[in-house]
C-alpha cells in the first residue's frame, strides 16, 4: 500500500470555529496516531474532520490507509474512491484501489462495451471537459462554415475543399458531442455505492420473501438504481439486476 500522503495537508481554517482542535491539528494527531500503530483512533480523528465539514482527497486517502490497517476492507475501499473523485488522475490513490479490489471476493466481469463508446471513454479521460467543448465548439464552427462555402461559391476547388472539411467537422462533431455527454453523465451521476456488509444477498423485489437474486460480498462496487422504503436497486458490472437493504452499501 501506498502512504505517501500520510503526512501532508494544508488547511483553511474557517472563521469563528469553536471546534477544540483545528482541522489541522486534528489531522496532524491523525498522523501521530497513524505513525504509534493507532489505526483505529487515526481513522477516528480523520472521520472527525469529514463530519466537521473539511474534506480533502488526503484525509480520505489517509483515513483508507487507516481502515486498510484496521483490517476494514470495504470502509478501505469506500475511501479510497471518495479521494478518487476528488483527484481522479492520482497514481497513489488508483494504486491502492487496485490493490484493494484484487482483495475483493467477487469477480464480475463487466459487460463489454462497443469499440465505439470505448473509444470515446478514453479519450474522454485524457481530455478535462473544457478542451472537449472547445474541440466541439470548433467542429461546429467549421460545420457551419463549410457548409455555408458549399451553397455560397460556384468555384470547383473551394466545393471540394469545402466538402472535405464539411465530413471532417461532421465527424468530430458527433465524436466530441459523445465524449460531452459520458463526461456529463459520469460527474453528475453520484450513482456509484461500495457493499459494506460482510455477505450480502440480493433480492429479485425490495422485501424479505422475494426470491434470492445473487449473493454479493464487501467492498464490491455497485451502481445505485430506485430505492423503496429500506430497499435500493442496484446493478452489478455485468448486468445482473437485485434489491439488497439500505444499510448494506453506502453511496461513494
Amino acid at each position: 500500500m501506498k502512504l505517501g500522503w500520510i503526512v501532508m495537508l494544508a488547511f483553511i481554517t474557517a472563521p469563528g470555529s469553536t471546534s477544540s482542535q483545528t482541522p489541522d491539528e486534528a489531522f496532524t494527531h491523525g498522523n501521530e496516531l497513524y505513525r504509534a500503530g493507532n489505526y483505529r483512533e487515526a481513522a477516528r480523528q480523520y472521520e472527525g474532520i469529514l463530519k466537521s465539514g473539511y474534506v480533502s482527497p488526503e484525509v480520505y486517502f489517509n483515513l483508507g490507509n487507516s481502515y486498510y490497517r484496521t483490517g476494514e476492507l470495504a470502509l478501505a475501499i469506500l475511501s479510497y474512491e471518495r479521494a478518487g473523485l476528488l483527484r481522479p488522475d492520482d497514481p497513489d490513490i488508483n494504486h491502492n484501489l487496485r490493490l484493494l479490489y484484487l482483495k475483493t471476493v467477487d469477480r464480475i466481469e463487466p459487460v463489454p462495451e462497443m469499440f465505439l463508446v470505448q473509444w470515446i471513454r478514453i479519450a474522454g479521460s485524457w481530455l478535462s471537459p473544457d478542451t472537449a467543448r472547445t474541440i466541439f465548439l470548433a467542429g461546429w464552427i467549421l460545420l457551419f462554415c463549410a457548409l455555408t462555402a458549399m451553397y455560397l461559391t460556384t468555384h470547383p476547388s473551394v466545393i471540394r475543399i469545402a466538402r472535405i472539411a464539411f465530413f471532417g467537422a461532421f465527424i468530430l462533431t458527433i465524436l466530441f458531442a459523445g465524449m460531452l455527454g459520458l463526461q456529463t453523465f459520469q460527474d453528475s451521476s453520484r450513482n456509484k455505492a461500495i457493499i459494506t456488509a460482510q455477505t450480502v444477498t440480493a433480492k429479485t423485489s425490495p422485501d424479505t420473501q422475494g426470491v434470492d437474486a445473487f449473493v454479493i460480498h464487501e467492498g464490491l462496487k455497485v451502481k445505485l438504481a430506485d430505492a423503496v422504503g429500506d430497499w435500493v436497486k442496484i446493478t452489478l458490472a455485468d448486468g445482473k439486476v437485485g434489491w439488497i437493504l439500505s444499510n448494506q452499501c453506502e453511496r461513494i
